[in-house]
């Protein structure tokens, strides 16, 4: 399986319409945290589904997403009353792809070799790891700033027997000085 990594710094909402063995392009996002950037959306333009790893925070971004694509999502730690109707995990097939879906890493399966991509969040930090024959991505979080990470989403090309993972960085404000008392200037992300 072609497997390569472009490292370039509800559930099942019915089929695209795209033939099984087309290359279908799918955007991977996480833990938006209740903040749609436009630089997300227009990453996210020409996507044909969103799968998104959870900590959304609120039914509204679900619904601009399903704007510009049909959306997988799950259930995060952040997302509360409102998300009930969310699932913990999803196990589905996507253009010929058997894809597992959770927010937090450590309530994966433990055999994860039936899956060809597994997609987790929470972190908010960007990975793309191969087990076996299964690519895991965390596409980070595209959503407010935190723990002076990047700003990161992703775009899957799959197709059957093949997927290629490409990293998106959202750009953000430059940092701006904030002067203590003693008029010590320190950067403010």
């Amino acid at each position: 399986m072609d497997r390569r990594h472009n490292d370039r710094r509800k559930c099942c909402p019915g089929d695209s319409g795209k033939r099984r063995g087309d290359t279908m392009k799918v955007g991977l996002i996480s833990d938006t945290h209740n903040l749609l950037r436009a630089d997300v959306l227009e990453a996210l333009s020409g996507v044909e589904a969103i799968l998104h790893a959870g900590d959304i925070s609120s039914q509204p971004i679900l619904d601009q997403l399903q704007k510009t694509a049909p959306v997988y999502a799950v259930r995060g730690n952040a997302d509360k009353e409102w998300a009930e109707h969310l699932p913990a995990y999803l196990d589905f097939e996507l253009n010929g792809l058997h894809i597992y879906m959770t927010h937090k890493k450590k309530d994966l399966p433990t055999d994860l070799s039936s899956y060809d991509l597994v997609l987790v969040g929470h972190s908010h930090a960007y990975s793309v790891t191969q087990l076996g024959s299964t690519t895991v991505v965390n596409p980070g979080s595209c959503g407010p700033r935190r723990f002076h990470q990047p700003i990161t989403m992703a775009t899957a090309e799959i197709s059957p027997g093949s997927i290629i993972i490409t990293r998106i960085d959202i750009a953000h404000p430059a940092p701006s000085p904030k002067v203590d008392q003693n008029n010590i200037a320190a950067q403010v992300y």
